[in-house]
């Protein structure tokens, strides 16, 4: 039984490369608190597992007591602990889970392991209130690209289609190196492409027209890289912002449009994005002229609760603790590849 009339639930979130750590009551944003060790990945043009988890390591004790501070509480304040327990790197989520554990352990309150994926979901409400109910949940990010149908958030997720290869934000990191454009190469490629024309060059659409709900984008990366060789062959200059500007349409295109046809064949009317792409402003625009067109509401929460954070997996949390689930045992895994099916361990 909490101590409030909403509990106070500690989200921590370590699936990646940020240590994210939030405080929320019932859907109140109380505190989100994130130390990246990206520019440590940076050098190496991707994540290095291993520093991430030193990372998440050295950061975690000052996350969280600078999460409470930002919230005005205290540890004794803290009705429940919920952490990322899949899916995500192992070294990186055995780090969060051995913290939840012990903060958990520590204070005698419930602990919950939720899904990384249902956690992009929940946190929407943060912003924008209660999920409708049932929702389609467009999830984009670096390691993921799936399309969701959610019944209820703390209970019921069912997997409409996801990438068959690359996600599309690894698509952009991998675009972003070819050309030249620093990592995370979501960011970058998103500023050059407000220079250039998303019809300069016509890039393929893969499982486009496939009636599947699934994505591949692995197709549309070697393409881009192809025709930049091409390009430099010749001795030609590459318009880096038109190839930018192409390549983003692409992905964008083919995302907006299985994530409506997903709302017409399940007939919901409500859209929600979420992930670390979702920050993308082609996207959010494309979405919406596409909702509108259709008639769906579109729910896309800001830019700083797209990428990873712990505000999310508390949002769960209290999702969790709100619909009177059983905490999770202190023996849980991490496991890597949890299926998004699985909302709680």
């Amino acid at each position: 039984m909490s101590r409030h009339d909403e509990p106070i639930v500690l989200g921590i979130e370590t699936s990646c490369d940020e240590t994210g750590v939030g405080i929320v009551r019932g859907h109140t944003l109380l505190a989100n608190t994130v130390a990246s060790s990206m520019d440590e990945h940076a050098r190496f043009g991707g994540v290095v597992p291993e520093v991430a988890s030193r990372a998440h390591l050295e950061a975690m004790t000052p996350t969280v007591e600078g999460a409470l501070t930002a919230a005005g509480l205290r540890f004794s304040d803290i009705d429940a602990v919920a952490v990322t327990a899949g899916p995500g790197l192992a070294g990186a989520l055995l780090v969060g889970v051995a913290a939840a554990k012990a903060y958990a352990l520590g204070l005698g309150v419930p602990l919950y392991g939720v899904n990384h994926l249902a956690a992009h979901v929940a946190v929407d409400q943060l912003e924008h209130g209660p999920l409708p109910k049932p929702s389609v949940a467009l999830l984009v990010s670096g390691g993921h690209s799936s399309l969701l149908l959610v019944p209820d958030v703390a209970q019921d997720v069912i997997s409409l289609g996801s990438t068959v290869d690359d996600a599309a934000g690894e698509a952009f990191d991998k675009v972003a190196r070819v050309l030249g454009l620093p990592f995370p190469g979501g960011p970058h490629i998103d500023r050059a492409a407000r220079e250039g024309s998303g019809a300069a060059v016509a890039f393929p659409r893969g499982k486009y027209d496939d009636g599947t709900l699934d994505f591949s984008f692995s197709g549309l990366k070697t393409a881009v890289a192809r025709w930049v060789e091409a390009r430099e062959a010749a001795g030609e200059t590459v318009p880096v912002a038109d190839v930018a500007a192409s390549f983003q349409e692409a992905v964008v295109d083919v995302l907006t449009r299985k994530a409506l046809q997903a709302c017409a064949r399940y007939d919901v009317k409500d859209l929600l994005i979420g992930g670390g792409v979702a920050a993308n402003s082609r996207l959010r625009a494309m979405a919406q002229e596409r909702c509108d067109a259709a008639g769906v509401r579109l729910r896309v929460p800001r830019p700083g609760l797209c990428t990873d954070n712990g505000a999310m997996v508390a949002a769960l949390g209290a999702n969790l603790v709100a619909a009177g689930v059983r905490p999770s045992t202190l023996d849980i895994p991490a496991d890597s590849s949890l299926p998004i099916t699985v909302v709680n361990v």
